[in-house]
């Protein structure tokens, strides 16, 4: 058993909450911004564009999730927490794909929550329509969020 493999285990699992966190803060923000402006212009807006406003803030949820299990996973919530060099770096690869894309996805999924958030100020009426556009980024950190679930079920699985 190596220490070295729970660092890189739980480095992996740092990234995910810490990448997608930081995703979803810098979205959450972005899109405050324009829902900050909407609303000025129409205070009735509030709760039409709070919606948009809080979409990109799912991966933070989708890369704590991921932490949660992989620390379960490798015994620091409960168990012994002696993993191996190679299942270590196995826990860091499967955490990885929520990580990038949860950093990317919700960057972007913000840039098409404030067009949608302009769009509602052009045409109120629009709103079901408007919220297509950035949950149609969601389905791609849901991908990464499946995708490292999986993984990480399945290291544990291994024995190495």
């Amino acid at each position: 058993m190596s220490s070295l493999g729970i660092a890189f285990a739980l480095l992996g699992a740092a990234l995910a909450a810490l990448m997608a966190g930081i995703g979803s803060a810098i979205g959450v923000g972005m899109a405050g911004e324009a829902a900050a402006g909407a609303v000025t212009e129409d205070p009735n807006r509030f709760g039409k564009v709070l919606i948009l406003q809080l979409l990109p803030g799912t991966q933070g949820i989708y890369g704590l999730l991921i932490a949660f299990i992989t620390l379960t996973q490798i015994g620091i919530l409960g168990g012994d927490p002696n993993i191996s060099l190679v299942k270590g770096l196995l826990y860091f690869a499967a955490c990885m794909p929520m990580a990038f894309v949860g950093l990317w996805s919700a960057i972007r999924q913000a840039r098409a929550s404030v067009a949608s958030i302009s769009m509602i100020c052009k045409r109120p009426e629009t709103f079901g329509k408007s919220m297509i556009f950035p949950a149609m980024v969601e389905t791609y950190a849901i991908l990464a969020l499946l995708v490292s679930i999986l993984s990480i079920f399945g290291v544990g699985g291994l024995s190495l």
